[in-house]
């Protein structure tokens, strides 16, 4: 416990020092007359080059953005740039934390919206090179979890498995998650993680008693996930070793969602590379499972126009084409079919079909195909 402190102690000054040259380039910039430029690395984690030898990259800059007063647009974000910085200095020096819309309240005349902050905190955590936890900014988190799972946060304890099939919130501070474990003996370890994008899927599962039958961890973000779930999931899978799946309903923001586990999101693609599960394994719903388990026609919806334009444009992502082309035909099947569904259609052959048939075949599926 000594060494984590220490180290988080060593992490905040070597923050603060940085910032401190930061400021101190900008202010001889000013006396010395000279024009005033703040250069910005750009990340991406996808492009639409579906050739397989595109260039992205998740730990190296695709160019720069030059941000001088020249431009208008550029002043003002360089003066909120400056105001958040002088914020994160106060959080660093005096250890507390505060969130972005925290933020946003302590000048809401001069940020006029939340986007800006959330730029403006991007941008600095690419210019001092680190993660938004790290500058003591933190998200209320949504997700939760329940399953065979025991783990500390802050010194408290979480025993998820003396009742397995109980959502537990899952912890804001994530570096803070100590002790993580299954059960001690071998014999009653969790065999899997499930991640499904709903909270009503989620509580679903809960009332079916599905981690107590199946002996696993299941997690939702409720919609697309924030930093603190897709932080906590990746640290169960770097401790625990277990393969992972995702249920997620067979529409663009669903795959959209699946997308933003395994590879990150473009707005934090400067992170991406310590949020994205590349170990993710897509379980459902696919178009193809509509006439494989014999859903009802009636729980068919047609494509909107917007969904047509973003199942559209998701397959232009290279990462699609070049990690996993399989996810794509789906997608792909999903725009020609032109319809969608949603995972609770399952519900429509039995209460319980999705619990008790749809998720163990898709399972055994995988366990078949990896031996």
């Amino acid at each position: 416990m000594e060494g984590n402190r220490r180290r988080s102690h060593l992490e905040r000054h070597d923050l603060l020092r940085k910032i401190k040259e930061f400021c101190k380039s900008i202010l001889k910039d000013i006396t010395e007359r000279r024009s005033l430029s703040i250069s910005i690395n750009q990340f991406r984690n996808y492009c639409k080059n579906l050739d397989a030898h595109c260039s992205c990259s998740y730990d190296f800059p695709q160019g720069q953005e030059i941000l001088t007063l020249e431009k208008q647009c550029h002043a003002r974000r360089i003066d909120i740039l400056l105001s958040v910085l002088l914020i994160v200095q106060q959080l660093l020096q005096e250890n507390i934390h505060m969130s972005k819309r925290d933020i946003y309240y302590m000048h809401p005349s001069l940020y006029s919206e939340q986007s800006v902050v959330d730029q403006a905190i991007n941008d600095i955590c690419i210019l001092l090179q680190c993660s938004r936890h790290n500058i003591n900014v933190v998200s209320a988190g949504k997700g939760m979890v329940m399953g065979w799972l025991r783990f500390l946060e802050s010194g408290a304890k979480f025993d998820c498995i003396n009742s397995p099939n109980d959502a537990h919130p899952i912890p804001t501070f994530v570096e803070k998650v100590k002790g993580i474990q299954t059960i001690e003996y071998i014999i009653s370890t969790a065999n899997y993680i499930l991640v499904v994008e709903k909270e009503s899927v989620f509580h679903r599962l809960a009332n079916d008693q599905y981690c107590t039958r199946n002996r696993c961890i299941v997690i939702t973000g409720r919609g697309y996930p924030d930093i603190s779930t897709r932080r906590f999931l990746r640290l169960l899978i770097e401790k625990l070793r277990l393969p992972t799946f995702c249920l997620v309903d067979c529409d663009p923001y669903g795959f959209d969602i699946l997308t933003t586990y395994r590879f990150g999101s473009m707005q934090m693609a400067y992170d991406a590379k310590f949020l994205r599960i590349p170990e993710m394994h897509w379980l459902g719903a696919f178009p193809s499972d509509f006439e494989k388990y014999g859903l009802p026609k009636n729980c068919r919806l047609k494509l909107t126009a917007e969904d047509t334009r973003k199942t559209e444009a998701m397959l232009h992502r290279c990462y699609l084409q070049r990690e996993v082309p399989h996810w794509r035909s789906e997608l792909e099947l999903m725009l020609q079919s032109g319809v969608k569904f949603e995972i609770e259609a399952f519900c429509a052959r039995s209460f319980s079909f999705l619990s008790e048939k749809y998720i163990p075949s898709k399972i055994q599926e995988f366990e078949r195909l990896a031996v």
